[in-house]
Order: structure tokens, then C-alpha cells, then sequence
């Protein structure tokens, strides 16, 4: 079983490395990014990949080894119940999203261990994106996990519109949406500016008695373990 504490002290210093920053992404989204360190370290890398260039899946849950096994520390504390969506095999337990503190093998987790320190930049791009389509290593098909698949990623690339001398209206647009499938595979796929979420700002007046717009941006929205609605959104 895999979970997540926010810890204090020597001992989450010295264990904070040890694990991949995607499993914190995964269970701070899920708990609609509860107040500690590691979902705020989690968060900033969840848009730190959406942060031009490159712009990468958010979540890389293909990163989280979710079936394999964890040995906590036989000492130390946490100091706040823990979110625990994750598991030690292919049945989630979704009522521990609100209560119970974490154990493993009836040992209360005692050390952070999810803000893995983020590799190079390039190199980890070009393998998230081969790795992309593989999704998570066990099967996560099930509605506990809707809100991974609700993750939606909208990279407006170009959005130009102007009158021209003779008086017709230019647009170009190059719009395109990421999406996960079922087992948390990650896909990107042309759209376009009228597909966007009403909670998108800059391209209100697109095709309205041509305004001129010039508008660049990456804009992410996503669902929590609740169906908590929340996005983000990066201009540049």
C-alpha cells in the first residue's frame, strides 16, 4: 500500500527523495491538493509541465510504481491523517481518501517520501512521452479513478484574428487537447477554440464581428476524487 503524509523533521528530510513526485501528483489531485509541502511541491511540477516548452502530461502516472510495495521506517511520526488511494493490489479503497492513517503492515508510514527530485528536463520529456501511452502498472479502469481520466489539457498553440484591409475576417487557429484514457494513458488530439472550457479566458470574443486577438496559452482543468472542479491556466 502507497499513501501520502505531509511530515515534518529529520526523518522527512532524509526520506523525501525516495520516491517519484508522480505518485504525489496523483494523490494531492485525487484529494483536491490538501494543504502540506509535498502536494505543494506536487502541484508546482503539475504546472511546471504545462509551462511552455515543452508542454508535457501533467500527470505521468506510467512514473508512479503503483503495484509495487513500500518499507516504511519503523520509527518516527506523521502529524496529519493521510490520503490513501493508492494499494497494495488491484482493489482501491476509496472511503481511506477521508480517514484512517496510513500502514503498512501495521506500521503507521513515518517519513516523506514523494518529492523526488525532477530529472533533467529534456531527457525525462522525450521518455514521459514514449512511455505515454503505456499508463499505470496495474489496472485503474474503475470509477475510483475518474479523476485521472478527467484531466483535460488544452494547448492553444496560435490564436490570431484581425480585419484585413479589404474589410473579411482572418483567424488562424492551432488548438490541441490532451486527454488519458483508460488506464491512464496520455493522448494529444487537434480541437479547437469554440471546444475550449468556459473557464478559458482570452478567446471570449473569437468570431464576434472580428475583434483582434492574439492569443497563446496552455490551460489544464481536471475533476478530484469528489468531482471538484478546479483548473489552471498558463498564457504566453
Amino acid at each position: 500500500m502507497v499513501g501520502l503524509c505531509a511530515l515534518t523533521g529529520p526523518a522527512a528530510r532524509t526520506e523525501a527523495q525516495s520516491y517519484p513526485i508522480d505518485c504525489a501528483i496523483l494523490l494531492c489531485l485525487a484529494g483536491g491538493w490538501p494543504a502540506s509541502v509535498p502536494c505543494t511541491q506536487a502541484r508546482a511540477e503539475f504546472m511546471r509541465r504545462i509551462t511552455p516548452w515543452p508542454v508535457e502530461p501533467p500527470l505521468q502516472i506510467w512514473r508512479c510504481p503503483m503495484g509495487a510495495s513500500f518499507r516504511p521506517r519503523t520509527s518516527g511520526r506523521f502529524d496529519i491523517p493521510v490520503h490513501d488511494v493508492l494499494f497494495d493490489g488491484a482493489h482501491p479503497r476509496p472511503e481511506a481518501l477521508r480517514k484512517a492513517p496510513l500502514k503498512v503492515a501495521g506500521t503507521p508510514v513515518s517519513a516523506g517520501f514523494l518529492s523526488a527530485p525532477v530529472e533533467p528536463r529534456e531527457p525525462a520529456v522525450a521518455r514521459a512521452l514514449a512511455l505515454a501511452q503505456h499508463g499505470a502498472d496495474i489496472d485503474i479502469s474503475g470509477p475510483e479513478f475518474n479523476f485521472v481520466r478527467s484531466i483535460r489539457v488544452y494547448h492553444v498553440r496560435q490564436a490570431r484574428q484581425r480585419r484585413s484591409s479589404d474589410g473579411s475576417c482572418n483567424r488562424y487557429a492551432l488548438v490541441t487537447r490532451g486527454t488519458y484514457g483508460r488506464q491512464g494513458e496520455f493522448s494529444w488530439q487537434p480541437s479547437i477554440p469554440r471546444a475550449l472550457p468556459d473557464a478559458h479566458s482570452g478567446l471570449e470574443r473569437w468570431g464576434d464581428d472580428c475583434p483582434n486577438i492574439n492569443h497563446r496559452s496552455v490551460f489544464v482543468d481536471w475533476r478530484d476524487f469528489e468531482g471538484l472542479y478546479d483548473f489552471e491556466q498558463v498564457n504566453y
